[in-house]
C-alpha cells in the first residue's frame, strides 16, 4: 500500500489537563501517515487521484487550534477520525508531541500514538 507523510506540522493551542496549559497554550508537533491506493496519481499526474496533503495539512492544523481536550490522546483520536473521513485512506497513524510537557524533569518531548485501520 502506498503512504502520504506530514511530518513536523507545528500548531500553537491550547490542550492539557492543567489550567496553565489551557490558558497559556504551547506548540504541538504533528505527524500524520496515512496509506491509499495512488496508482493512479503515480500515473496521471492529476491532484483529483491522490488525497491532496496540503489541503489536509491545514485541515489538522485547523482541527487542533480549533478543538480543546485535556488528553492528546483524544486529540489524536479526533485527528484520526479527521483523516479517516476520506473513504480512500486505508489506514492512518497520528502521532503528537509535546515539546514542553509540563512533566517537572527535562526532557524532549512527550508523545502519543494512534493507528486506525479501516475494516
Amino acid at each position: 500500500m502506498d503512504s502520504i507523510e506530514i511530518r513536523g506540522l507545528r500548531v500553537f493551542a491550547h490542550h492539557g489537563v492543567f489550567r496553565e496549559e489551557k490558558r497559556d497554550g504551547q506548540t504541538f508537533v504533528i505527524d500524520v501517515t496515512l496509506t491509499a491506493d495512488l496508482a493512479a496519481a503515480s500515473t496521471s499526474d492529476d491532484l483529483a487521484d491522490t488525497i491532496n496533503y496540503g489541503e489536509l495539512s491545514h485541515r489538522v492544523a485547523d482541527a487542533v487550534r480549533d478543538t480543546q481536550f485535556d488528553l492528546i490522546e483524544r486529540l489524536a483520536g479526533h485527528l484520526l477520525d479527521l483523516v479517516m473521513a476520506d473513504e480512500r485512506v486505508q489506514t492512518a497513524e497520528v502521532r503528537i508531541a509535546k515539546p514542553s510537557a509540563p512533566v517537572g524533569v527535562d526532557l524532549d518531548e512527550v508523545a502519543v500514538r494512534l493507528t486506525r485501520h479501516r475494516p
